[in-house]
C-alpha cells in the first residue's frame, strides 16, 4: 500500500485512542505499516479498537530484536521476558544445547539460538496452535518443536545434555486469571496464563524434573511474580539445583536460575 498521509496517520491514532489505546500514535504508525491496502488497514484498527492484542492484529511481536510470528490463540511474547534471554546468555553463554519449554511463539528459543549460534534448539509446547507457530520463528535457526505436557514432550536423547532450559511457565494464581487485562484474559490460551491455586504448580513440576534433563553445570531460568519468588527459589532448591534470584526493576522482571 503506498504511504498513507498524516490525517489518515491522525485519524486511526484518533480511533485506537478512543478506544483507550495508550500508545495510540506508535500503534497507528505499526498498523499503517502492516496494511497493504486501506480496506485491510480499516479492518486492523476494527480488530484493534475491539479489544483483539496489537500483536495478534498485526500477526508478529518484537522480541529482543527479532520478528516473531504470532496468531489468535498463542501467547504474545513479552518484552520483560527478554531478561530472561539475557540471564540465560550471562548464565551459559557456551551452551550447546538449548531447550525452550511451554514455548508459546517460541520467542525465547529463537532468541537464545539468535544470539549463541549454532545450537541444537528444541521447544515444547501442550498447545497445538503454539507448536505450529513456534515451528515458523525456530525454523530460521535448525529448531526442532515437540507437541506435549512439559519433559514428556522431549526425545530422550536430550537427557542429562542440556546447558540452558528456559522455562516461560505459566504463573498467574487461578483465582487471579480474571484480574488479568482483557487482552490477555480473552485472547491468550488459559493454559499459558493459570498457574493453579498459587500459580507455582507448573514450575514445581519443572523443577522437579529439571535435573534429569541438565547437563553438568547446566541451567534452568523460569520467570515468575516478586511475591512468588521466594517460594519459586525454594521449589528448585528441594530438587537439587543451587538456585537464585534475579530482578530487574525495569522492566520489572523477575527470574529464578537454577544450576545443576
Amino acid at each position: 500500500m503506498p504511504p498513507l498521509s498524516s490525517s489518515s496517520l491522525a485519524s486511526v491514532a484518533a480511533a485506537l485512542r478512543a478506544a483507550g489505546c495508550v500508545f495510540a500514535e506508535d500503534e497507528a504508525r505499526l498498523l499503517l505499516a502492516a496494511a497493504r491496502t486501506p480496506d485491510e488497514l480499516a479492518a486492523m484498527v476494527d480488530r484493534r479498537v475491539t479489544g483483539l492484542p496489537l500483536e495478534l492484529v498485526i500477526g508478529r511481536a518484537e522480541f529482543r530484536g527479532l520478528r516473531i510470528g504470532v496468531e489468535p490463540g498463542v501467547f504474545v511474547p513479552r518484552r520483560r521476558t527478554e531478561f530472561l534471554v539475557e540471564q540465560a546468555l550471562a548464565q551459559a553463554p557456551d551452551a550447546s544445547v538449548v531447550v525452550d519449554l511451554c514455548c508459546g511463539s517460541g520467542a525465547v528459543g529463537a532468541a537464545l539460538a539468535a544470539a549463541l549460534g549454532g545450537v541444537e534448539l528444541h521447544a515444547a509446547d501442550i498447545e497445538p496452535t503454539a507448536v505450529r507457530c513456534a515451528r515458523r520463528n525456530v525454523a530460521p535457526y535448525g529448531g526442532h518443536v515437540h507437541t506435549g505436557d512439559l519433559f514428556e514432550a522431549l526425545p530422550g536423547d536430550l537427557r542429562g545434555r542440556v546447558g540452558i532450559l528456559a522455562a516461560n511457565v505459566p504463573y498467574v494464581p487461578t483465582g487471579e486469571v480474571g484480574l488479568l487485562p482483557a487482552e490477555a484474559r480473552d485472547h491468550e490460551p488459559l493454559v499459558a496464563l493459570d498457574g493453579g491455586a498459587d500459580g507455582l504448580d507448573v514450575l514445581r513440576r519443572v523443577a522437579a524434573g529439571a535435573p534429569d534433563w541438565l547437563a553438568p553445570g547446566g541451567c534452568l531460568l523460569v520467570e515468575t511474580s516478586e511475591r512468588q519468588a521466594q517460594a519459586a527459589v525454594d521449589a528448585f532448591t528441594r530438587s537439587g539445583l543451587t538456585a537464585r534470584l534475579a530482578v530487574s526493576e525495569e522492566p520489572y522482571a523477575n527470574v529464578v536460575i537454577g544450576l545443576n
